[in-house]
């Protein structure tokens, strides 16, 4: 499919005019002690891309976790704006050092997430996250964090020497 194609469909898809159907296990929330299994994984690469951007919309967490991984970003995308994307995904994907940027963005646009401590202490100290959006959430930290991330070495110079100004002039 053409990218205007895809675009047409996600939109389709967002306003409930769509007929794609998709499995209704992998709509509901199962409990967490059951694993995903691999099986899962083969079926959710062998849908349709907008088979795929539904699932991303309306699956559950394990639908959610195999599709955050998809190759297309319009999928990835989709996932965040699942409304049953809990904070506690939120948190490991700001804090995964493998996300895409654009994700990163994403996270930083819902004010929802970053009103979470944990979300902005992950996004602060996540070295893909674009400078200006990591030194907006440094003077946010508490002084525990901050003289973490002063130390760090996993961080742009930047963000590390905001920390470290503020661990002075805090008096820690």
């Amino acid at each position: 499919m053409e990218e205007p194609e895809i675009e047409a469909l996600a939109e389709e898809i967002q306003q409930g005019r769509d007929t794609i159907t998709v499995p209704e296990e992998l709509l509901d929330e199962r409990p967490a002690a059951k694993p995903i299994g691999h099986n899962l994984q083969a079926e959710i690469q062998a849908m349709q891309v907008g088979e795929r951007l539904k699932l991303a919309l309306r699956g559950n967490r394990d639908a959610r976790t195999i599709l955050l991984r998809d190759s297309s970003r319009m999928v990835q995308r989709f996932v965040l704006q699942n409304p049953r994307i809990s904070e506690e995904e939120i948190i490991g994907l700001a804090k995964n050092r493998s996300i895409d940027r654009d994700l990163l963005d994403c996270i930083c646009r819902r004010k929802e997430w970053i009103t979470n401590y944990q979300v902005r202490l992950a996004l602060a100290t996540n070295p893909k996250t674009p400078l200006a959006i990591a030194v907006r959430f440094v003077p946010t930290l508490q002084p525990r964090d901050l003289r973490a991330l002063a130390k760090s070495k996993n961080v742009p110079a930047a963000v590390c020497g905001m920390a470290k100004r503020l661990v002075i002039n805090r008096g820690g």
